[in-house]
């Protein structure tokens, strides 16, 4: 393979003077930030709707809470496969490339999302519906179950050592592009009176899916594999069983991922859908369009809280960045739940819009980077897909389904929720004590981080000499 075939990233100070990396880091970045803002674009959504749209149109209105309860139910089916989708993709990704597997799953991701949009409901074909919602939201978990971890390892990969942290969390502007576009779509949709949104209008956004498709194909047709996946073949080291490598050697690692997750994916999806229900339901009376902006700055802040806290991490390192961030949403949790019983629309934007551009994207920026460098060369890609898709099942699929029945059960009490946020803050808290600093870590390196004893240093940067990693890379 030649170095014009496989640009691969140079010493940090020539870097900036290689136009060829350049233009493929610039490729990486669009590729992995329209991915992933489809996939958020859906989620949001499909949140947003299952809170107030889906449990009336999909299911028997016999028993509202019970509906609810379904709905989200479903909502969290699609994390459950998640995890297989990240199993089965993974493996492929950490034996044949990156670039393969982020084409696959963003054509098996986004079409589940744009069939939902033309699906019949209960009240057409009674129990069927939700049967076909649960089919789709099924293919769409096994495909999203993928998406963000190669995104995570492809920007990892292809980033400067020592602006890795900035350069990784760029992509993740797309998480906060798509959660803002999909709330300011459904602002818009609430402009339509209301007999004309539950009919047709809800169907629109997930109809436009297929333009983010197609753009995210034809960038990703052009992409480039990793450069440290090229070294990995050139030497004939590409694990053949990354599966059993996974759960033998990097499973510490991913155990300790899964932790470092429970506060960020469950916050985001008790902030994005759950609030929202809490908020616009009887026992509060909040506008459902005017609150949804709660979610929309968030987003917006996320922009620029995303990368700010990715950056933070190449100074400071990770694990003060994501410790930070794990013990806000600890000390916010019992705050934001008791506000958002107050009563007042713009106290409660303001709750939703702290927690998701502070508290949980303080800890998005250094994840982005962190997950990535905590594993070995030869797993990593399984590695992250293992800790990113577990920890959506356990904090953002059940988010929803435990948040709708704490709330059913203690007839809307906001003590209850305060209490289960602060469980998964504590959580994350406890598992940035478990791992390693990983800063500017040589991600050739085929042992994973977790297994270092915590007082064994990576080598930070190469300031006089290209390192060996460097000048393998350069080599292939």
């Amino acid at each position: 393979m030649s170095e014009q075939s496989h640009p691969t990233p140079p010493s940090p100070v020539a870097a900036d003077h290689d136009p060829d990396y350049a233009a493929n880091l610039r490729r990486a970045t669009l590729s992995s930030s329209v991915g992933s803002a489809l996939e958020y674009f859906d989620f949001a959504m499909y949140g947003l709707m299952t809170a107030l749209v889906f449990n009336k149109l999909f299911f028997d209105q016999s028993n509202p809470g019970i509906a609810l309860i379904a709905a989200f139910g479903i909502y969290g089916v699609g994390f459950a496969a998640r995890p297989f989708g990240g199993l089965f993709f993974g493996t492929i990704g950490d034996r044949i490339g990156r670039r393969w597997v982020l084409i696959a799953t963003i054509i098996l991701m986004g079409g589940s999302s744009t069939l939902i949009g033309v699906l019949p409901t209960y009240e057409s074909v009674g129990a069927l519906a939700p049967v076909l919602l649960v089919l789709l939201r099924l293919l769409q978990g096994f495909g999203a179950g993928a998406e963000q971890a190669g995104a995570t390892v492809l920007m990892a990969e292809y980033a400067p050592v020592r602006r890795r942290g900035f350069f990784s969390a760029l992509p993740f502007i797309g998480i906060q592009a798509g959660t803002l576009l999909a709330a300011f779509a459904f602002f818009l949709l609430n402009l339509l009176p209301e007999e004309q949104f539950m009919a047709w209008g809800w169907r629109l956004p997930f109809l436009s899916s297929i333009l983010l498709i197609l753009i995210a194909l034809w960038i990703r047709a052009r992409l480039r594999e990793t450069p440290t996946f090229v070294v990995l073949e050139k030497h004939e080291q590409v694990a053949h069983h990354p599966i059993r490598e996974i759960f033998t050697t990097g499973r510490a690692g991913v155990v300790v991922g899964i932790g470092l997750r429970m506060a960020e994916n469950g916050g985001s999806y008790l902030f994005q859908s759950v609030a929202l229900a809490f908020v616009t339901s009887t026992a509060i009376g909040l506008d459902r369009g005017i609150v949804t902006w709660g979610v929309s700055l968030g987003s917006l802040i996320g922009i620029f809280s995303v990368p700010f806290t990715g950056a933070l991490s190449d100074r400071f390192g990770r694990v003060p960045v994501y410790r930070a961030g794990a013990v806000f949403m600890l000390v916010f949790s019992f705050p934001a739940w008791y506000l958002l019983t107050v009563g007042s629309h713009a106290v409660a934007i303001a709750v939703i819009a702290i927690g998701i551009g502070v508290a949980v994207n303080t800890m998005l920026g250094p994840q982005c980077a962190l997950l990535p460098e905590m594993f070995g060369n030869r797993h990593r890609y399984l590695g992250v897909a293992m800790s990113r898709e577990i920890s959506a099942v356990l904090a953002g699929g059940l988010a929803g389904v435990i948040g709708a029945s704490l709330l059913d059960w203690t007839d809307y009490n906001w003590v209850v929720m305060g209490l289960y946020m602060a469980t998964l803050a504590a959580i994350t808290t406890s598992a940035t004590f478990l791992v390693p600093e990983t800063r500017a870590r040589d991600l050739l390196r085929r042992e994973d981080a977790v297994r270092l004893s915590t007082t064994e240093k990576d080598t930070a940067y190469a300031d006089a000499e290209p390192s060996p990693t460097l000048a393998a890379q350069k080599e292939a």
